[in-house]
C-alpha cells in the first residue's frame, strides 16, 4: 500500500506537466494562426484624444527621425509600440475622405511612431509651410496606417490636415512611385505642399503622394463633414 500512495503524487506531478505544456502548445498555435488578427488589433485599439492642450505639449517634445533604425511592421514591433505609447507625442492629425484615411500625426520616425501613427519626416515642419511631409506603413491590410494611400488615392482627392486648432487643406497633385532612395521629396520647398510617403506592394520603393496647398481655417470654420470626420475613430479601427 505504502508503494501505491508514493506512486500517486508522481503520476499525478507528470499529469500536471503534460497539461501545462499541451496548454502552452495551443497558445502558441493560436497565436502564429491569428497572428496577423492580434497584430491588427493592437494597431487599430490606439485611439487617442487629441486636443489643442494635448498638442501644445507635444509640439515641444524631441523625437527621432533616424531611418536606419526603421524595421518592418512585425508583431514585436507593433506590441513593443503599444507598450510604449508614452513615446508618442501626437501633433494633430490627418483627413482623407475618399481614401478613407483617418490617422493620429506623430513626431518623428520611430518604430513606435509609424507602428501607429503617421510620423513626421523633419523636425521642423510646420502645417501649412513650405513642405509637410509624412510616412506611414502599408500592411496587408487594406484599412489599416497608410494602406490606403496604395489601394485608394487618386489625383484630385483632398487632404485635411489639423493640429487641433486650424484645418490645413490641400488637394493631391501627384501620384507617383520613386526609389527608396529619393529623399529629397521630403526637403523643404518655398512651395506649400504636403507629401505622403508609404512602401509599395513589393516594399523596395515607395509610393508618394503630393498635395498642393489650397487654403486653411480655424477649426470652429470647417465644414460640419470635415469637424466630424476627425472626430471619429482613426482608420485603423475599421
Amino acid at each position: 500500500m505504502a508503494e501505491k500512495k508514493q506512486q500517486q503524487p508522481k503520476k499525478h506531478r507528470w499529469r500536471w506537466f503534460w497539461t501545462t505544456l499541451f496548454i502552452i502548445l495551443i497558445i502558441i498555435s493560436l497565436g502564429l494562426i491569428f497572428n496577423e488578427q492580434i497584430k491588427n488589433w493592437l494597431i487599430s485599439s490606439y485611439q487617442p484624444q487629441i486636443t489643442k492642450k494635448s498638442v501644445k505639449k507635444n509640439e515641444g517634445k524631441k523625437a527621432s527621425y533616424d531611418f536606419s533604425k526603421v524595421k518592418s511592421l512585425d508583431f514585436s514591433t507593433v506590441a513593443n509600440a503599444r507598450w510604449n505609447t508614452a513615446n508618442i507625442h501626437v501633433v494633430g492629425e490627418i483627413l482623407m475622405p475618399q481614401s478613407k484615411i483617418h490617422l493620429p500625426i506623430a513626431k518623428g520616425v520611430s518604430n513606435e511612431v509609424l507602428a501607429l501613427t503617421a510620423g513626421t519626416m523633419r523636425a521642423d515642419q510646420k502645417m501649412g509651410e513650405g513642405n509637410y511631409p509624412l510616412a506611414g506603413h502599408h500592411m496587408t491590410s487594406q484599412t489599416i496606417l497608410f494602406s490606403p494611400l496604395y489601394w485608394k488615392t487618386r489625383v484630385g482627392q483632398t487632404i485635411y490636415l489639423t493640429n487641433a486648432k486650424k484645418v490645413f487643406v490641400y488637394k493631391v497633385s501627384v501620384r507617383k512611385f520613386i526609389p527608396a532612395t529619393d529623399v529629397q521629396v521630403v526637403d523643404q520647398t518655398q512651395q506649400k505642399l504636403v507629401t505622403l510617403i508609404t512602401c509599395d506592394a513589393t516594399g523596395a520603393n515607395r509610393l508618394m503622394i503630393r498635395g498642393k496647398y489650397v487654403k486653411q481655417m480655424a477649426y470652429k470654420d470647417a465644414p460640419v463633414s470635415v469637424q466630424k470626420g476627425f472626430h471619429s475613430g482613426f482608420n485603423n479601427k475599421n
